[in-house]
């Protein structure tokens, strides 16, 4: 009885004479730029933004904002981490990022759920490669560290894939025989496990998880390109059309469902994957001087973000990218206080 009545005397509400239910609705209402103001009023309001019953409070009622994340390099070769808020066209440097992966090479920066996370990495060389992973909770704007990744890794693939991470090859102080297994890693229990793969990987350009699957994108030293597919469920790979690896030329985006690349050979064109015919369709030119590639891209519903050297960063509307004839009119951007920092990947979380 005696402790009912101190656990009634220690309970604070969120909101002073409203239930907590009430107060959850307020609070979900309140846009994502205000958040960190939310998260400065007490101990509770700072657990509370970043439980589960907020975040399915916010997409319950479709109040969800999806903010885009761009793991960056500066010129003194330092990784950065920076932040787009998409309505106000505004990007904000992220001042903490573990000191470990400072200087990195090689690490892979992946998204599962709505969080963040940096694996792997070295200075380059076999012996210097890292097997910790860390994790940036953006609701709380707090990293820590996860589980160890089973082998030391630097410049491997990773996807995410049915909220798990996997990655594979690359350079390490293991085995080959280890460096060729998957190691996926399940973040809701925060672990580790490894299988077999049967297919090395040794000639890898890029990736990218397409319809729950992960594509391989290879070129051989004599310049053959060609792509395979991996199935997690299945446990198998499979060759495929060869042209979608021409893909190699620039970086892809998925919009509902469709591919879009960014062909960076000759200026930048936007193209889309046209999966009945099995070819790569042009929709559009855009401005180098806009664009400043290389680029990365990411997608927030029907648009997609071009995000180039320095943050430069256009936008545009899928629907009026189809329709489009020549010259793509978009809209665009650039911070005013970044110059040379080169876009490393970008990811969109929304909270």
């Amino acid at each position: 009885m005696l402790q009912s009545k101190q656990a009634e005397e220690s309970f604070v509400p969120l909101f002073c004479g409203l239930p907590d239910d009430l107060s959850l609705l307020c609070l979900a209402k309140v846009p994502r730029r205000y958040h960190h103001v939310l998260r400065c009023v007490s101990k509770r309001w700072r657990a509370f933004l970043s439980s589960e019953e907020w975040h399915f409070c916010r997409g319950k009622y479709s109040l969800e904002e999806a903010w885009i994340y761009a793991m960056c390099r500066d010129k003194c070769g330092h990784n950065c981490l920076y932040v787009l808020d998409p309505e106000r066209h505004s990007w904000k440097h992220i001042d903490t990022i573990p000191s470990a992966c400072l200087k990195r090479l090689g690490m892979s920066f992946e998204a599962s759920g709505k969080k963040l996370y940096l694996l792997g990495g070295g200075d380059g060389w076999d012996k210097d490669c890292a097997d910790d992973v860390f994790c940036y909770d953006p609701s709380a704007e707090r990293w820590k560290e996860a589980a160890r990744m089973p082998t030391d890794r630097c410049f491997f693939l990773s996807a995410a894939v049915d909220n798990k991470i996997f990655v594979t090859a690359g350079t390490g102080s293991g085995s080959p025989t280890k460096l060729k297994e998957w190691d996926i890693y399940d973040p809701i229990s925060n672990s580790w496990r490894s299988e077999s793969n049967p297919m090395p990987i040794s000639d890898r350009l890029k990736s990218t998880c397409f319809n729950g699957k992960i594509y391989t994108f290879h070129k051989t030293w004599y310049n053959k390109i060609y792509a395979r597919v991996y199935d997690p469920l299945s446990k198998k790979w499979e060759d495929i059309h060869k042209e979608i690896a021409s893909c190699q030329f620039g970086p892809m985006v998925i919009v509902d469902g469709t591919l879009y690349m960014l062909d960076e050979t000759s200026g930048t064109r936007l193209m889309i994957w046209d999966q009945e015919y099995q070819l790569w369709v042009p929709l559009a030119r855009l401005s180098l001087q806009l664009t400043r590639p290389p680029c990365q891209l990411a997608a927030i519903g029907r648009k997609i973000f071009i995000i180039g050297t320095g943050l430069s960063t256009v936008v545009v509307d899928v629907d009026m990218a189809v329709n489009a004839r020549g010259i793509l009119v978009t809209s665009s951007f650039a911070p005013r206080d970044v110059d040379n920092v080169d876009i490393v990947g970008c990811k969109a979380i929304a909270i």
